[in-house]
């Protein structure tokens, strides 16, 4: 059987009908992706495949160099300054290698879809492949927002500190109709909820100037937050995103948050365990409120053991590919109680839980059913992520959501990427999808009901992104 041919991940014939009749032709929204908007604005040509595919800088795409580093391959050829042509040809080398890995199908892949190159990837092809690609990045096609609107893409959304002023989201905006699609920003106050991680007092003096509101205590910073929530909204925001890489809940007054942030914005290296908790507390109740009154939905990225190289991360920096699954016990059942404690004042916005630890899917499946309600499904088990998407990290999501909840009513996939090259994980969730629900057909536990069915692929790989979001007007 040939590489990525057209029914692959596709094992019984309902799954085909189903991928090729109707996940297909859907469009995409990717509703939390890492992309720089000032990319998409400038809308330049990479000179090379290695500036788009593998690094710019130390920009790009850690997943690949995780892999690489475990093939051998110096850091100069990874994230330093190295002759690009040799780092294309390492990571020609290290696909060789990776067999099994989803990265092996996503990197065929997206040759295949975005350059026609339906040759097998490796050391021997490499230098025809350079070639081939370098000479498509050079034509208009190849621009970022061609590589969006090819990849039949109709929202991006990014992620942006609450800080930011968005300037190229407005740039954007202005050029909507244009260019066919909707970049909007993603509000991700992980500077604000890290109130130990170093830089906290000079963060609030920031967020004290963008918002104009002088931040001393829990009153003026949730009169800071709501003038950010006000103003991201102004351009299109209907998200916001939190890194919890761990969470305990702990209750605490306002004068206890209050002193708390005056000895963080002193010196947070001082903070105790329980003040952290505290603090982190507090503030997601009042960004839970903002989310809320907004009529947005808060998504919440949870268990991540971060920079765990200590040298590399101080070398390299933050998202760099030192970071691995998270391993904190009961994290599902802190956020119950949060979850518990923001019921009493009817102050649960729409919700979506991701968490690297597969171990916390049941959990967090299972708990989020006892505060549903406000006529939709509105708190949801997010796809599988980071190292969990891979095809069996997608099925088993798929499979809790469904046996716990309610699949039909699932937002879908996100890209959670750097790369413009990256909308083909979409194709590879619908595939997997698609194979799942065709696997119940052939075992009698659906019915081959190709209409229903059908329409229920449709809704996962769009509609109900589409409609749970808010992204567009009623018409559009």
């Amino acid at each position: 059987m040939a590489l990525l041919n057209e029914d692959f991940l596709l094992t019984n014939e309902p799954a085909k009908k189903l991928f090729h009749e109707h996940a297909e032709k859907m469009p995409i929204i990717d509703y939390h992706c890492h992309l720089d908007p000032k990319d998409i604005y400038e809308n330049k040509n990479y000179p090379n495949i290695t500036r788009i595919w593998l690094n710019d800088g130390n920009a790009g795409d850690h997943y690949k160099w995780r892999l690489e580093r475990a093939n051998g391959v110096p850091e100069e050829l990874i994230t330093g300054d190295g002759d690009e042509y040799q780092k294309f040809l390492a990571w020609a080398k290290t696909i060789d290698r990776a067999i099994g890995n989803p990265l092996y199908e996503w990197t065929h892949l997206e040759l295949k879809r975005f350059f026609g190159i339906d040759e097998v990837f490796n050391e021997k092809s490499a230098p025809a492949i350079w070639k081939k690609a370098n000479a498509l990045l050079q034509t208009d096609d190849f621009k970022p927002r061609s590589l969006i609107r090819n990849a039949n893409v109709k929202v991006v959304c990014t992620t942006d500190d609450p800080a930011s002023d968005l300037h190229y989201h407005k740039l954007l905006k202005a050029e909507e109709k244009e260019n066919g699609f909707k970049v909007l920003p993603a509000m991700r106050p992980d500077n604000l909820v890290r109130i130990n991680q170093g830089n906290y007092g000079e963060y609030m003096d920031k967020l004290s100037d963008v918002s104009g509101v002088q931040i001393s205590d829990l009153s003026s910073l949730t009169k800071a937050l709501e003038q950010r929530f006000t103003f991201f909204a102004s351009m299109g925001g209907s998200l916001s995103d939190h890194g919890l890489n761990t969470y305990h809940y702990a209750d605490a007054t306002d004068d206890e948050f209050n002193a708390i942030m005056a000895k963080a914005r002193q010196d947070n290296s001082q903070l105790t365990d329980d003040e952290i908790n505290k603090y982190q507390t507090k503030l997601l109740k009042v960004l839970m409120r903002l989310n809320q009154k907004f009529g947005w939905t808060m998504q919440y990225h949870m268990n991540v053991l971060r920079n765990a190289n200590g040298p590399m991360f101080r070398k390299l920096g933050a998202d760099t590919g030192w970071d691995s699954m998270g391993s904190q016990p009961g994290i599902a059942g802190e956020m119950m109680k949060l979850m518990s404690a923001m019921s009493e004042e009817d102050g649960i916005p729409k919700t979506i839980f991701y968490s690297t630890n597969p171990n916390d899917w049941m959990e967090l499946a299972t708990g989020m059913q006892s505060f549903q309600g406000d006529g939709v499904q509105k708190l949801q088990l997010g796809c599988a992520w980071w190292f969990n998407d891979t095809r069996d990290g997608m099925h088993d999501q798929l499979n809790i959501l469904a046996q716990q909840s309610l699949l039909p009513n699932f937002v879908g996939m996100l890209t959670d990427s750097r790369s413009f090259l990256s909308y083909t994980r979409h194709e590879y969730f619908r595939r997997v999808l698609c194979n799942l629900i065709g696997e119940w057909v052939t075992t009698g536990q659906v019915p081959e009901d190709y209409d229903y069915l059908g329409k229920i692929v449709e809704d996962i790989s769009y509609n109900n992104a589409h409609d749970y979001f808010g992204f567009f007007d009623k018409k559009d």
